[in-house]
């Protein structure tokens, strides 16, 4: 047991998909794992573990933004032996050609400068796991799911003073815009373990399209499948 995760030690697999909406954890556990059980319940901040096609797997949920994720992530790690750890998570178009509800594999994640302190104000590059991207990639193929794969851009703030400085992120190429994904990728490099985001587009910040909160929670699947098939 952990600081802020009550599992017992084994109850959590060595790979965990990670969707920062507990309730979304919850969803994928009871339509994708098969006899899975509940380990976490703290701060309601629900984790499964069960199995997929035979094979174990845990689904926990992280909340918001990179110091949630990052204490989670830790502890996963630390406390718990996790090796691959696995952001399922929504996303925010920066691009006329990332469409709502595409599929977007985060090859590296830019920040507003959360790795400055770690780093003496150098800045940090965090990218994916090259192994588990090559699988997803492998994955989505096998699957005929369409993906976009490339930088996306880990944001500090949800509601941002200058809505326009998207624009410059999207200059330079950055996808999309999420909350984690810099945060996560940086404390598995730290451990020596591996780190994926996978995303689906929720919105868009050039069209001014969205999805609802209900549609985010159970509607996203082909991120998912991507993910799960990574065990």
């Amino acid at each position: 047991m952990s600081l802020h995760i009550e599992a017992e030690k084994g109850a959590i697999a060595e790979t965990i998909l990670l969707p920062g909406d507990p309730l979304r954890a919850k969803w994928i556990s009871e339509h994708y794992l098969k006899d899975a059980v509940c380990f976490n319940t703290v701060r309601n901040m629900f984790g499964y573990t069960g199995t997929y096609n035979g094979k174990r797997i845990s689904v926990m949920g992280t909340g918001m933004g990179i110091p949630s994720i990052s204490i989670y992530a830790t502890e996963l790690i630390t406390d718990f032996g996790v090796q691959n750890l696995i952001r399922v998570g929504s996303a925010g178009s920066y691009q006329e050609d990332v469409k709502i509800r595409d599929t977007v594999i985060a090859m590296a994640a830019s920040s507003s400068g959360i790795n400055k302190t770690r780093f003496n104000g150098a800045d940090y590059a965090p990218t994916a796991s090259f192994e588990l991207f090559q699988k997803a990639v492998t994955t989505a193929n096998a699957k005929h799911i369409a993906i976009k794969a490339g930088n996306v851009f880990s944001s500090d703030e949800f509601y941002a003073d200058d809505f326009e400085s998207y624009k410059k992120w999207a200059d330079f190429g950055v996808l999309c815009v999420e909350m984690e994904a810099a945060g996560l990728y940086t404390v598995a490099a730290k451990h020596n373990v591996n780190a994926l985001a996978i995303l689906t587009i929720s919105d868009s910040l050039v069209t001014g399209e969205r999805t609802t909160a209900k549609e985010r929670e159970t509607t996203f699947k082909e991120m998912i499948e991507i993910a799960l098939g990574l065990a």
